[in-house]
């Protein structure tokens, strides 16, 4: 580069793109996870933005003049980091919800372990779901599809650009109702067998009272629970391929209502 003929546009440019890039890599899941090291997710950051700058890049000429409006711009690129990473944090969320209810008519509500992730104590068979749920996420090539939605970023929504319309309230709200029924669909086989169980229990110290149903109930909710769940997974994996085919047309809809 010719330092006496430096051009500022082209240092604008690629500041614009590193900002796209940071911030959406700093929000997305897998890329932005708290476990990983900050200077290393910075080290990231450049070398995608150094990457990415020749093939995908904003004019020089769109980088605002006023701090405020840089305030602004940067506001506005961390809510479309937030808006998609909202979309892929659904089907994590509906997995450790389902985990959550599969873990309480085990009977492993009591036994919690911290999540490294997000810090929090979760329910071990909520844990355990996700990690599956991520490993298949990551095997069928979701994370491709964040990254390809970070490309279709470029030529959808200009820095500083970001509109909230009607259009993306409602994108917004149909994705995130997909949570509950997510959750429903992978709790249901393990709870409706424990509900037969309990409801077989019933019967039984209704028909023989001198046995201990609660000393019998607990081992075998817990066999029941697992024998069911080893049979979720095929299930679960089908869930996450179909919610991967889906991520693409759901993260167009949202970039055409930020536009």
């Amino acid at each position: 580069m010719d330092l006496y003929h430096f051009d500022p546009a082209t240092m604008f440019s690629f500041l614009l793109t590193l900002f796209r890039v940071s911030i959406l890599l700093f929000v997305l899941p897998f890329f932005g996870g708290s476990n990983i090291p900050n200077s290393v997710k910075g080290a990231f950051c450049i070398i995608m933005a150094l990457a990415l700058w020749p093939h995908l890049s904003f004019p020089g000429a769109l980088m605002p003049a006023s701090p405020w409006h840089i305030l602004i711009m940067f506001m506005g690129e961390v809510m479309i980091g937030l808006i998609l990473g909202l979309t892929v944090r659904v089907l994590f969320g509906a997995v450790q919800m389902g985990g959550q209810l599969i873990g309480f008519q085990m009977g492993y509500a009591m036994i919690n372990v911290v999540d490294p992730l997000t810090g929090q104590s979760v329910v071990i068979t909520s844990h355990f779901l996700y990690m599956c749920t991520l490993l298949t996420f990551l095997v069928l090539d979701g994370h491709l599809y964040l990254l390809q939605a970070l490309a279709e970023s470029f030529s959808m929504v200009a820095p500083g650009g970001l509109l909230i319309s009607p259009q993306l309230s409602l994108h917004l709200i149909r994705v995130v109702g997909q949570i509950f029924v997510l959750a429903i669909k992978i709790a249901a086989p393990v709870t409706a067998a424990i509900f037969l169980v309990d409801l077989a229990l019933a019967l039984v110290s209704r028909s023989a009272p001198q046995m201990n149903v609660l000393i019998l109930g607990f081992p075998l909710k817990i066999g029941v629970g697992f024998l069911f769940l080893g049979i979720l997974f095929t299930t679960l994996s089908r869930y996450v391929g179909e919610f991967i085919t889906s991520m693409g047309p759901t993260f167009r809809a949202l970039l055409g209502g930020m536009s």
